[in-house]
C-alpha cells in the first residue's frame, strides 16, 4: 500500500484544531473550527475522492480518538467518509491505549516502533493506507521518508499559533506537484497533492548580474 497523508492546513501551516473550538485546545490552543466557514460541497468532493483510495487507516492516540468519537455516530448510510473508516482496517500508534479501549472496530493497536510497524503496513496488499490528522505521527513518518503522498486542503486562513504541518527541525525535502490532483477551488481554498522528490536536503541558488543581465544559478 502507499502511504498517504491527508490533512487541513490554515495559509500559516496550522493543523490544529480545525474542525471545532473543542477539538484539539492542547497548549492553549483557542483558535480552534478555522476551517468551518470555508468548507462547501467542493471541499467534501475532494475529501470524498481522497477517501476513496482507501484501503486502512493509521492514527496516532489523540486523532483516533478524536475521530472515533465522531464517525461512529454517522450512520446515513451513503456517507462515504463514514463508510470507509467505520468498516475498513484502523491501526493506532500507541503505547497506552488497550484493545479494550480501541474499540472502533476493526482496530489493532500498534505497540512497536512505529516506523518499523509502517514498513510492515506498507507490504500488505491495497490501494492506500492513510493518515488523517495525527500531527505528532505525521512528523515520525516524515522524519523516516515513510510518506508517499501529501494530499492538502489549504485554506484562505491564518490561524497565528498552534501546531504546524512542519515544524522547526523537520527535515528538509522537496517534492513534486501531482498536477492532476491539483487546483484552487471556489472560495479559494487550494487542493494539493504532493510526492516527495527528496529528503534530507534541498538544492539551492543565487540571483548574480553577468555582464548586466539578471541571471539564476544553481548549485
Amino acid at each position: 500500500m502507499l502511504l498517504s497523508v491527508n490533512i487541513f492546513v490554515s495559509l500559516d501551516g496550522v493543523v490544529q484544531g480545525p474542525g471545532n473550538p473543542d477539538e484539539d485546545r492542547s497548549g492553549g490552543f483557542d483558535r480552534g473550527g478555522w476551517l468551518v466557514p470555508h468548507a462547501s460541497t467542493h471541499t467534501t468532493e475532494v475529501v470524498e475522492s481522497w477517501f476513496r483510495e482507501a484501503d486502512a487507516f493509521l492514527f496516532g492516540r489523540t486523532s483516533f480518538g478524536l475521530l472515533g468519537g465522531y464517525w461512529p455516530k454517522v450512520t446515513e448510510p451513503d456517507n462515504l467518509i463514514a463508510t470507509k473508516l467505520n468498516t475498513l482496517p484502523k491501526y493506532v500508534v500507541s503505547s497506552t491505549l488497550t484493545d479494550d479501549d480501541a474499540d472502533w472496530n476493526p482496530t489493532t493497536v500498534l505497540r512497536g516502533d512505529p516506523a518499523d510497524e509502517v514498513r510492515r503496513l506498507k507490504e500488505l496488499p491495497g490501494k492506500e493506507l492513510q493518515v488523517h490528522g495525527s500531527w505528532k505521527l505525521v512528523q515520525t513518518l516524515h522524519q523516516a521518508g515513510l510518506v508517499d503522498v501529501y494530499r492538502l486542503l489549504q485554506y484562505p486562513v491564518i490561524v497565528g499559533t498552534g501546531k504546524r504541518l512542519f515544524p522547526d527541525g523537520s527535515a528538509p525535502a522537496t517534492f513534486a506537484t501531482v498536477e492532476e490532483s491539483s487546483r484552487v477551488l471556489p472560495g479559494g481554498v487550494v487542493s494539493l497533492a504532493l510526492n516527495p522528490t527528496s529528503l534530507g536536503a534541498i538544492s539551492a541558488g543565487a540571483y548574480t548580474v553577468d555582464e548586466g543581465r539578471s541571471t539564476t544559478v544553481l548549485d
